[in-house]
């Protein structure tokens, strides 16, 4: 019986484990996240904005003085970036999926203020921002 006890109290204090540290990981889990007015003030007063489109998505429109780095790309060109570790950054994709995930890893590898674009280019063009169309300066 003794046995029995200390085990139903052992399985009670891992579950309270598991269910502490899955409400603590719900919460920090979404990357900061701005919307699209917010990250044009943001490019205006100096952030950079990082496109994690592929090219021929970044060349049919992008926001104006936006940087392309696929998504597929940011680990390799993190140097690129390093200026950028204590600045604003702002992350942009067609709905804002890729540049969640771009966030995540630019958290990762050390910056503190990059944050997600709600909504992507999709909601950018929606609240009439400027586009331009064409290819990424090599």
């Amino acid at each position: 019986m003794i046995i029995l006890n200390l085990f139903k109290s052992l399985l009670a204090s891992l579950l309270l484990a598991i269910a502490t540290f899955s409400a603590a990981a719900d919460v920090s889990g979404a990357p900061p996240t701005v919307d699209v007015q917010q990250a044009a003030a943001l490019q205006s007063g100096g952030a950079l904005l990082i496109d994690v489109r592929e090219s021929d998505e970044y060349a049919q429109g992008h926001a104006p003085s936006s940087v392309l780095i696929p998504l597929g790309q940011l680990q390799q060109r993190l140097l690129e970036l390093e200026g950028y570790k204590n600045k604003p950054v702002v992350l942009i994709c067609h709905s804002g999926s890729r540049s969640a995930k771009a966030v995540k890893q630019l958290q990762q590898a050390g910056f503190s203020s990059a944050s997600n674009i709600e909504g992507g280019m999709v909601a950018w063009k929606k609240a009439g921002l400027p586009v331009v169309s064409g290819s990424a300066a090599r």
